[in-house]
């Protein structure tokens, strides 16, 4: 993915404002909320998982420097 944004570039306003624009005639106005409702409880839910694991990581080498 980083060699395709890379080659292409970022998306500009113009490449954006198309995807919004297909977005809102596929979905609707109303459907558009709730969408992204779900996207940023998804998104959260992410967040907690990887900062999860990273306390995970993180406890067993607290353990470890207080064994020494």
């Amino acid at each position: 993915m980083i060699a395709q944004i890379l080659l292409y570039g970022v998306p500009g306003v113009w490449s954006i404002a198309l995807i919004a624009i297909v977005v809102l005639l596929i979905f609707g106005g109303k459907k558009i909320p709730e969408l992204m409702r779900g996207l940023g409880s998804g998104i959260k839910e992410f967040k907690k998982g990887v900062n999860d694991a990273e306390e995970e990581v993180q406890e067993p080498k607290e353990i470890e420097d207080k064994k020494k």
